[in-house]
């Protein structure tokens, strides 16, 4: 990591000192992944989960309980904490720490599946490169992973200015205020992520329009299945 910059943006730790983002229910589309990869015929208790980006829990939570073994990392120290918390209060195993996404802390090929829902999108483009190495490193071969950015069709990409490295920045309407700065994915930079040692599954593209007036705002994001080649 020497000489690379530091791609954590330190308003997440914050976030979730406030309280905000503590999700308590799993996403639809983290549940979806899980159950149409897993490898068939394997039980639960030998299918290795990882999610990049695991915030207070909410995802490994679930798949926990289902019996899967699962680890997560995030960048958040507060998030790592509260993830903790609530595997100790339901007696629940899990291998949660605080990582940098760009150098995992496991060894090769070791998970079944990895989940990223909309970490990665909250780095850079060279950042997210360097993650999806990583990832690739700790999966299985013809492992799996969900890829799961916010999409250029987003109300707030047009609301925000443009940084270095595909980076937006001031987002200033939209859902995504306050959260820092968002990488917003069009399907040539999904392609151009996963071109080497890849084999693309399935790209979705996900778009939720608010029609109350006078917002009509849109909420767009991709769901993507790759598998290590």
């Amino acid at each position: 990591m020497s000489g690379q910059r530091n791609v954590f943006d330190p308003i997440w730790d914050a976030i979730y000192q406030e309280g905000r983002q503590v999700n308590r229910c799993p996403f639809d589309s983290v549940v979806s992944f899980v159950f149409r990869n897993i490898p068939e015929g394997k039980p639960h208790r030998k299918i290795d989960i990882l999610e990049v980006g695991c915030g207070a829990g909410n995802n490994l939570w679930f798949l926990a309980r289902e019996g899967f073994r699962v680890a997560g990392v995030d960048m958040s120290a507060k998030a790592v904490e509260l993830a903790r918390e609530r595997f100790r209060s339901e007696r629940l195993k899990g291998e949660l720490r605080r990582a940098d996404f760009t150098s995992l802390p496991f060894r090769d090929e070791r998970f079944d599946l990895v989940v990223d829902r909309a970490a990665l999108t909250c780095c850079d483009l060279e950042a997210a490169t360097r993650a999806v190495q990583e990832i690739r490193r700790v999966l299985k071969p013809y492992g799996r992973m969900l890829f799961n950015p916010y999409s250029s069709f987003h109300s707030s990409f047009a609301a925000s200015r443009r940084g270095r490295f595909g980076l937006r920045r001031e987002i200033c309407a939209g859902s995504l205020v306050g959260v820092g700065g968002i990488c917003f994915y069009g399907r040539s930079d999904i392609e151009k992520l996963f071109c080497n040692g890849w084999k693309i599954l399935s790209i979705r593209h996900v778009v939720l329009v608010e029609m109350l007036e006078p917002a009509y705002t849109v909420d767009a994001e991709w769901r993507v299945v790759v598998e290590k080649e």
